[in-house]
């Protein structure tokens, strides 16, 4: 069984939204690849957050958790077969060996009717004139650089993909007995390699829709499709703010009192900045489409912004000495007057 979600963001069942945010982040820091380069332990710690954080920060999906536990992404079917929470092994926050309001029931009393209310009646039961019922989604997560969230890239998902067994058409049967293959259950499970496309733009929370490829229908029905939620990866450089970036460039003393000319790295090249005269230590500047690609509307990019930083230098020749000598004595003068 799967560590529950709570114990893994280290949150009480109650804790609000802001408290479930706040430890996520915490952890997140902790854990992050790029703090713990190398450390297998360390990436999978990150992994399990990132999937905990998924589900108890979405209201929907928490419900479900809370209602199922480690079954929540079978909630729609478990109580479309009229499954109850004290009734199944999945916990959810409730003592598994309770039924109803009794106690010491055998947690497995109904498991195989459940399921077989799922995978074999369902395809005959009353599910409409059809009788079939859509694949249900599956989310997995992605982690992409500020560089490829920029141009676009491609992730190679090895996928544990089930599917309707060959054997006996996803029937779960073979001439009245129980097909061996899928043993009953009518879904195999089977590797496969999935490449796609990330879209530029995305940004962290961004899910791509990839349609058809979630798990298989029942009794026919569609499949359900595949989304990848994205986590954009701290830069070095770049700060981003929705379709914004922000950057800090070093301004030499000398350009920011007389003004001239400083080079910007932007995401995508460099550029020549004018620096007016009399420039302030933190004096922000916007260079109008320098940003990220806006989603889904191409051409249209954000703007980046960039912070000046004032550098002094770290040593003096003589000469320079005696100007900035001369320039105090003036600038005294000037005062005086």
């Amino acid at each position: 069984m799967a560590r529950d979600f709570y114990e893994v963001l280290g949150v009480a069942r109650t804790a609000t939204e802001k408290e479930i945010r706040s430890a996520y982040r915490k952890l997140a820091r902790k854990f992050h690849p790029d703090v713990n380069p190398g450390d297998k332990s360390a990436e999978a710690k990150f992994k399990e957050i990132n999937q905990a954080y998924e589900v108890l920060s979405d209201p929907e999906k928490r419900k479900k958790y809370d209602r199922w536990g480690d079954q929540w992404e079978l909630a729609d079917q478990l109580e479309a077969a009229g499954a109850r929470p004290g009734a199944t092994p999945f916990g959810g926050g409730r003592d598994p060996f309770s039924r109803g309001n009794g106690m010491g029931a055998d947690p497995f009393a109904d498991f195989g009717s459940i399921f077989e209310t799922l995978f074999r009646r369902e395809r005959g039961g009353p599910r409409g004139a059809s009788g079939s019922r859509r694949g249900q989604d599956v989310e997995t997560p992605v982690e992409i650089t500020l560089e490829e969230a920029f141009h676009g890239t491609t992730r190679v998902l090895n996928l544990q993909s089930p599917e309707a067994c060959r054997t006996c058409g996803g029937s779960g049967e073979i001439a009245g007995a129980i097909c061996h293959a899928c043993e009953g259950m009518g879904v195999v499970t089977r590797p496969r390699r999935l490449e796609v496309r990330i879209p530029a733009g995305v940004k962290t929370g961004s899910r791509v829709r990839v349609a058809g490829e979630g798990r298989p229908g029942i009794g026919g029905g569609p499949a359900g499709d595949l989304y990848l939620l994205v986590t954009v990866l701290p830069h070095a450089r770049f700060e981003r703010r929705g379709d914004d970036l922000y950057a800090e460039v070093d301004v030499p003393v000398v350009d920011a009192v007389l003004g001239g000319e400083v080079t910007v790295q932007t995401i995508d090249g460099r550029v020549a900045l004018r620096i007016p005269e009399l420039t302030q230590n933190g004096r922000q500047f916007r260079l109008s489409g320098k940003g990220m690609p806006v989603l889904g509307q191409a051409g249209r990019r954000g703007d980046l912004y960039v912070k000046a930083r004032v550098v002094l230098p770290d040593r003096l020749t003589p000469e320079e000495r005696r100007h900035w000598e001369a320039l105090r004595q003036l600038r005294s003068a000037s005062a005086r007057v």
